[in-house]
């Protein structure tokens, strides 16, 4: 068997697995919680029969519109993880290294503080100011690092690092003085949204993440060839024609539009954008045709699992979903590293 098609092997593989697991967590998703729902009677549900007693209503009005929350915000993480990887070529990248997230937080923090609370009515969808300040903080922090990292010469790829640890650093800081000031009520809602959460989760919230998934996917077929050649080095990349400058433009501007946008409907979510895509890349390889769907299947499936197991662990007691994320991906992806490194055989 040829390099090649071994290549092409693991990855039909990879997206058999893939998209098994999607389908299996998803019905998990909506089975599974403070009221067990039999398998047959989620598919009967999902096709529109009637279910004895609140089943139905759980299903369609709660479970589902939050599984496709969790999917599409999932996904979003991953190909944002998956494209910043192919951007700072380094495997350990994370969506959260250009500050994206970092001002989000102080965004919805001070939303918070300032008591935003409240509800936007119908033309935002039912999005709450909290929401739509770490959508704007996010920005605003994505502009800075980009403004600061582009000069005459262009966009510097190690001086966006640097710039977006400057800036986490003095988010946390900004953020931390707003915990200061914040009375009780206050301080509690800003470690819970920190946390992460799907319990706000509506239609609307689930089309909006399942259009920017969308938006994404459909950038690949211009990012995905640019972004294999860019892995060659930047100067190689020009001189097989890559356009490097307009490609990290485009790529920052997706990467800021998903990230801000998954921060400020579910909060703060971690590992899911380091984690996936890394697996993905041992698995299927580093060819981003095939790494960023992929990540986005496994995006989807580990934040659903993780949500599953957040409101079943403790049931009726729901555990904020980043912890999850956390407690699972941490662990996990350090004996992912030990294993590649030879030291766990």
């Amino acid at each position: 068997m040829t390099p090649a098609s071994s290549r092409r092997r693991r990855i039909k593989l990879c997206a058999f697995f893939l998209s098994a697991l999607l389908c299996v967590s998803f019905l998990l998703s909506l089975g599974l919680g403070a009221v067990a729902i039999a398998p047959m009677d989620v598919l009967r549900a999902l096709l529109g029969a009637e279910l004895a007693g609140y089943s139905g209503d759980i299903i369609t009005s709660i479970r589902l519109p939050r599984a496709l929350l969790a999917a599409g915000v999932g996904g979003v993480l991953a190909v944002c993880g998956a494209y910043l990887q192919g951007l700072f070529r380094n495997p350990l990248a994370d969506p959260s290294l250009i500050g994206v997230t970092a001002g989000a937080s102080v965004g919805a923090s001070l939303a918070i503080v300032l008591g935003g609370g409240a509800l936007w009515g119908s033309t935002f969808g039912g999005l709450s100011l909290v929401s739509v300040g770490a959508f704007t903080g996010g920005l605003v922090c994505v502009w800075l690092v980009y403004r600061v990292a582009t000069g005459i010469n262009g966009t510097s790829v190690a001086t966006m690092l640097l710039m977006g640890i400057a800036v986490t650093a003095l988010a946390a800081s900004l953020t931390g003085l707003m915990d200061y000031f914040a009375d009780n009520e206050q301080l509690r809602r800003m470690s819970l949204w920190r946390m992460g959460g799907l319990d706000g989760a509506t239609g609307t919230r689930a089309g909006i993440m399942l259009v920017i998934l969308a938006l994404l996917l459909c950038s690949m077929g211009k990012c995905a060839r640019q972004l294999n050649t860019l892995l060659l080095g930047e100067s190689q990349a020009r001189h097989l024609g890559v356009d490097v400058e307009r490609l990290k433009t485009l790529l920052i501007v997706l990467v800021a539009l998903g990230v801000g946008i998954s921060v400020a409907m579910a909060g703060s979510i971690a590992f899911v954008g380091l984690v996936v895509p890394h697996m993905v890349r041992l698995w299927a390889g580093p060819d981003h045709r095939a790494l960023v769907p992929l990540s986005a299947l496994g995006g989807a499936s580990l934040l659903l699992l993780a949500d599953t197991l957040a409101r079943t662990a403790l049931a009726p007691t729901e555990l904020p979903v980043g912890l999850v994320t956390a407690l699972v991906g941490a662990p996990f992806f350090i004996v992912l590293l030990k294993r590649q490194r030879g030291w766990v055989q």
